[in-house]
């Protein structure tokens, strides 16, 4: 059911706003996308977690195993006092094991889209650590310009995990890090998790889970243009649609139509032909080289780097 308008708080409405614009944007035209921070509304988002959970999804057990290894040196790196700013924080479980290590911090500022995912999350973080100042930030961390000034004296490390850098166009990762680095200031640092190229098999099956969790997010974004947009999508005439693209170094994740049909969306109409297919993610991956060349363009450098012994996922300290 929509949410009335009357009902919205002004930035609710200038969120749908946004959403609307950007959906009748990229659906007009060709090839069709929808920017993927659309997938993580407050279902997308649990769906998500839900993924990181699925035995294929190797990045968030293996990202975690690594932190878990390195969060003692991670916060010695980062110093006392600090204040630890999440960039697309969702449920925040891997910051947990950061947070464990650096008991001393000067405040944590998760950053994430969907305003109601954050709230939980923030409210969880401040019942399980009483004695730890919680700042959480909604918006898109792509066009944030400014952190609370409750953070404005504290040394600033970002934490950008799970490897969303790699839902970046490499131009838009280098952007992101320069907007960064001017955030976190000279003195700040990022810890970045970054998923690595590896057999092509492992990036298919991570995916293309079996129970089927990663196609429920995909087309959650069509049941969420339904319920925001007033729009007509019969979720059973489309379906998921994900593969590697060893060429370019990225998963290619789509919507596919599976007849040819006409959708409304919000007033207005679109015609998808059988099989075509609308874009709404890239995962990039990366080699250890080609990190330290975003860092470098990105304005920072590589100061440690580590992975589990199968290389099959990074976490750098760029400084």
């Amino acid at each position: 059911m929509n949410v009335p308008l009357l009902a919205m708080d002004e930035g609710e409405r200038a969120d749908l706003d946004a959403f609307r614009r950007d959906v009748l944007a990229g659906l007009a035209e060709a090839p069709r996308a929808i920017p993927a921070k659309y997938l993580y509304d407050a279902r997308g988002s649990a769906l998500f977690d839900a993924i990181c959970e699925q035995p294929e999804y190797y990045p968030t057990r293996t990202e975690a195993a690594i932190l878990r290894q390195r969060a003692q040196e991670i916060a010695r790196l980062g110093g006392r006092g600090c204040a630890l700013v999440e960039y697309g924080s969702g449920s925040s479980v891997k910051t947990r094991l950061l947070l464990e290590a650096m008991p001393d911090l000067h405040a944590y500022v998760p950053i994430d889209i969907s305003r109601r995912h954050l709230e939980a999350t923030a409210r969880r973080l401040r019942e399980d650590y009483p004695g730890l100042r919680v700042d959480p930030v909604t918006g898109d961390y792509m066009a944030l310009d400014a952190l609370p000034d409750t953070i404005s004296d504290a040394r600033r490390i970002g934490f950008f995990p799970g490897s969303t850098i790699g839902n970046l166009m490499p131009e838009e990762a280098v952007l992101f890090l320069r907007r960064a680095r001017r955030l976190l200031r000279p003195d700040g640092a990022l810890v970045l998790g970054v998923d690595l190229k590896k057999d092509p098999q492992w990036l298919h099956d991570a995916y293309n889970d079996r129970a089927g969790v990663t196609a429920q997010f995909t087309l959650n974004l069509l049941r969420r243009m339904n319920r925001e947009l007033e729009a007509t999508f019969d979720l059973s005439a489309f379906a998921h649609d994900a593969s590697y693209n060893e060429a370019a170094g990225r998963i290619e994740i789509y919507f596919r139509s599976l007849r040819d049909q006409m959708v409304t969306i919000a007033g207005s109409r679109f015609q998808f032909a059988q099989g075509e297919r609308i874009h709404t993610e890239y995962s990039y991956k990366y080699d250890q080289t080609e990190i330290a060349e975003l860092a470098r363009q990105g304005g920072f450098s590589v100061a440690a780097s580590w992975t589990d012994p199968s290389r099959l996922f990074a976490v750098a300290f760029l400084k």
